[in-house]
């Protein structure tokens, strides 16, 4: 017994079981294959999503009816290019990218899937980005994906809020951080953005929200959903 404890491995269990939906359940055809593995000229390089979970982001946009997605954090462009698909062909995305290197990755692969005509990456800080949207009367997004750096979060989950309409779904990602979010004196600047902006959407009078813990080839993370009333 002591041997087969040894050798279990639950990261590569979950990989397995990833990859086991990913190949029943989802249709990731070379265009998603291309983005994610075009991740390594990026400054991050394979952070971006799990397939599955791109494929729950786009159920999302579609079973809320979404045409209008904002998405904080682009790199490649993997979520960008399951939403791009999912608000059809008379939807929209905008994707906020601090990084030209990374906008110029994810417009390759949005192209290269012909998606690029519905899609606009904006280069330079997501708060900056996203205060200028408000300024210019941004029409209302149905869905916001907060993806970007962790402490910030709490500015980002702000401009959503001022950039979406009554029933708008906002999901924040990796809410979990291997456990690490229940550490209330974590000096770690990515768990206490987190955990702000847990607070602030608690607090919030007009957000219904949850978090799911995940684990998978990402490791042990999980998402924030919240629901604008």
């Amino acid at each position: 017994m002591t041997a087969n404890r040894e050798k279990h491995d639950p990261a590569a269990e979950w990989r397995a079981v990833d990859e086991y939906f990913t190949a029943e359940l989802l249709d990731e055809d070379t265009a998603l294959a291309a983005t994610r593995t075009s991740s390594a000229r990026t400054t991050a390089p394979h952070i971006e999503v799990a397939p599955n979970q791109g494929g729950l982001l786009s159920l999302l946009a579609q079973m809320t009816g979404a045409t209008r997605v904002l998405e904080f954090g682009t790199l490649a462009g993997y979520s960008t290019l399951w939403f791009a698909r999912a608000v059809g062909e008379c939807g929209r995305v905008v994707s906020l990218e601090l990084e030209e290197q990374n906008a110029a990755v994810a417009r390759e692969n949005l192209d290269r899937a012909r998606l690029g005509d519905r899609v606009d990456v904006l280069v330079g800080p997501a708060a900056d980005s996203a205060q200028r949207l408000i300024e210019d009367g941004m029409e209302p997004f149905d869905l916001v994906f907060i993806d970007a750096d962790k402490p910030n979060n709490p500015v980002y989950l702000a401009a959503a809020l001022s950039l979406t309409r009554p029933g708008a779904v906002i999901v924040i990602d990796n809410v979990v951080r291997g456990g690490a979010v229940v550490d209330a004196d974590s000096d770690d600047p990515r768990v206490q953005g987190v955990r702000q902006v847990v607070r602030d959407v608690s607090s919030h009078p007009d957000l219904d929200a949850t978090a799911i813990q995940t684990v998978g080839e990402k490791g042990w993370d999980g998402l924030l959903i919240a629901r604008r009333r």
